[in-house]
């Protein structure tokens, strides 16, 4: 029997799954997501050599949630006209009147949403990015795992991946990896 855990499950072999909800994306060395005007740049320009955990974590995945300014630059840097085309994907937006062609819109309290969304059956969830739309998710401990890439950039300044809030939280270190510049570590919660 699989241990009492809140979230999203999904059948497996007659046996009931929970789903996780998973942060996956990149940090600078002072450990902020973007620079202060959310420009992702740094990032591209940093060399991740030929192999990466991405692929693999990506088939763990059928949803995807961000912020909108996530959405925004994250589209000025993906090949694909639509936005994590396989997935579905939520954006977080204060700005009501917002439409998006790849994404559903959401204008509504993210730990909410994401309580509602875990009821539904699918795959894990990754949470892309948005320090904004991650803190109320640590303050309510929804964040099961972590994989956070820290690059060999020192921004000075940005839009920081944990800002200020009312959360304590230990995690189990599971594994670091690098590939290219990058080191990866990856956390699960206790």
């Amino acid at each position: 029997m699989f241990p009492q855990r809140r979230g999203r499950t999904y059948r497996q072999k007659g046996r009931i799954k929970h789903a996780k909800i998973i942060f996956y994306g990149a940090i600078s060395l002072d450990g902020y997501l973007a620079t202060k005007t959310d420009d992702l740049q740094w990032l591209f320009d940093t060399p991740t050599g030929k192999q990466t955990t991405y692929e693999a974590f990506y088939e763990t995945i059928d949803t995807t949630i961000m912020g909108r300014k996530t959405y925004q630059e994250a589209k000025k840097y993906l090949e694909t006209e639509a936005i994590y085309p396989e997935k579905k994907n939520f954006v977080f937006s204060t700005h009501a009147q917002l439409q998006l062609p790849d994404a559903e819109v959401v204008n509504e309290d993210p730990v909410a949403f994401l309580k509602n969304l875990q009821m539904t059956e699918g795959k894990d969830i990754w949470v892309v990015g948005g320090g904004r739309l991650i803190k109320p998710l640590l303050e309510h401990q929804m964040i099961d795992e972590w994989y956070i890439q820290i690059t060999p950039v020192l921004l000075g300044d940005g839009i920081p991946l944990f800002q200020k809030g009312t959360y304590e939280a230990r995690f189990e270190m599971l594994d670091t990896t690098r590939f290219g510049e990058f080191i990866e570590l990856h956390y699960v919660r206790k």
